[in-house]
């Protein structure tokens, strides 16, 4: 399979403090991997190299093909990007955010204007069209999110725990969109602190103070550390026990 993101003892330093500390992992294309940690084990810092955002101290990395230490603006214009606290303007109207995200993207404004149709109808959004991003429900703004990250069919998509706040099943829709992208070839990037959606991932890597503690597909780790669940597996490597619980 092809390699869509590499990285090779990537690290980020802040004067003496090491957010990011010499991590090395290859993702394939189309492949959906969970990146986990627990608030300040330094996946956002790594994400934020990888989509081009923040150079790194010291190491190598590649994002669709370009060095993220070099071409940079380059590896902007072949992702797409969606967090949980910032991915639409919620003073627009949900068509004002598609049609602005798009053209940032260099889409032309026909094709916007027929894909956007398509979308609206597909998240039954039609008429609510004109209406304000901050009066549409969490679950419907994240779904619109994530279309809006990959309206301009990029080879690849971060998400930043992108599912935060909403209910099970808008989490549940959320994940079936995320599952026909990668059928459709995008390779998916995402953080997430539910540890049942890590289930949901092809491979997923555990970041423990700024290195990767543990990397591979979430039945070979559960088996590895000898736990039921991804939360035992997350709590073990963080703890520093492995004993069986």
């Amino acid at each position: 399979m092809e390699q869509v993101i590499i990285t090779n003892n990537l690290t980020k330093k802040f004067g003496s403090f090491t957010a990011v500390d010499n991590i090395s992992f290859y993702v394939e294309k189309g492949e959906i991997f969970g990146f986990l940690g627990a608030n300040g084990a330094g996946k956002t810092t790594a994400m934020r190299m990888l989509c081009g955002l923040s150079k790194p101290t010291s190491g190598s990395g590649s994002v669709a093909g370009y060095d993220i230490s070099k071409e940079y603006e380059k590896i902007k214009k072949n992702i797409g990007y969606m967090s949980q606290k910032f991915s639409l303007y919620e003073d627009l109207t949900v068509a004002e955010n598609i049609k602005l995200f798009a053209g940032i993207y260099g889409m032309p404004l026909k094709k916007i204007k027929e894909k956007s149709a398509h979308i609206l109808e597909r998240l039954e959004l039609t008429d609510r069209k004109d209406t304000l991003v901050k009066y549409i429900p969490t679950g419907w703004k994240q779904k619109l999110a994530f279309s809006v990250a990959v309206f301009h069919d990029p080879k690849i998509v971060f998400l930043d725990e992108p599912t935060g706040g909403v209910d099970p099943e808008a989490r549940r829709q959320f994940w079936e969109m995320i599952y026909e992208a990668a059928d459709n070839g995008i390779t998916i990037f995402v953080t997430t602190h539910y540890m049942d959606e890590a289930e949901y991932c092809d491979r997923i890597s555990i970041m423990v103070q700024g290195k990767i503690a543990a990397l591979a597909a979430p039945k070979d780790m559960k088996k590895e550390y000898g736990a039921a669940t991804m939360d035992k597996v997350f709590r073990k490597l963080v703890a520093g026990t492995f004993n069986q619980e």
